[in-house]
């Protein structure tokens, strides 16, 4: 993976964000914070109401339970549908031409579906892995991993990284 100077780099999950910036060269990763938002977003059953819903049969007295509602996850998935407008805005501006993604895969394809074709055209790289607990340095050091191969799953035939190793397992 290349990382050139001034390339930016978003670490997100479905409850935090960060937005890092490259001050280094595709050699030296120096990643330096721009802005990190955090949602909170709590688990769904102290977000709840109620027990699930019943439904009836139209025909005899057959009864079935609905699946209850996950709002968590639907937090989660508003919150990356916002970091896509967050890039969407930040593209639009020319304020990077090149982006690294790193999220755990649930976040991954939520924000793939929200993807802007002016980001979708500018990312560099989706790395499927969760850093956002991790220091700054750790980041750094998961980037380079897999800059260099190091750590790296080959056996991953698409063009986008799994990254190993870190703090983060």
């Amino acid at each position: 993976m290349n990382l050139p100077n001034n390339t930016l780099v978003l670490v997100a999950d479905g409850r935090k964000m960060l937005f890092l910036r490259n001050h280094g060269n595709a050699a030296q990763i120096d990643l330096r914070v721009e802005a990190h938002r955090e949602q909170d977003n709590p688990p769904s059953h102290d977000q709840g109401s109620d027990a699930p819903g019943r439904s009836f049969a139209s025909i005899g007295s057959r009864r079935s339970a609905m699946e209850e509602t996950d709002f968590h996850q639907i937090g989660e998935d508003r919150f990356a549908a916002e970091a896509a407008d967050l890039l969407r805005e930040r593209a639009l501006g020319g304020d990077f031409e090149t982006l690294v993604v790193v999220a755990p895969p649930r976040t991954l394809g939520e924000l793939r579906k929200h993807y802007h074709k002016e980001v979708a055209s500018r990312i560099v790289d989706e790395i499927n892995k969760d850093l956002t607990g991790c220091p700054i340095n750790e980041i750094e050091a998961v980037l380079t991993r897999i800059k260099t191969g190091y750590g790296v799953d080959t056996t991953n035939t698409t063009q986008k990284s799994q990254g190993k190793g870190g703090c983060c397992g």
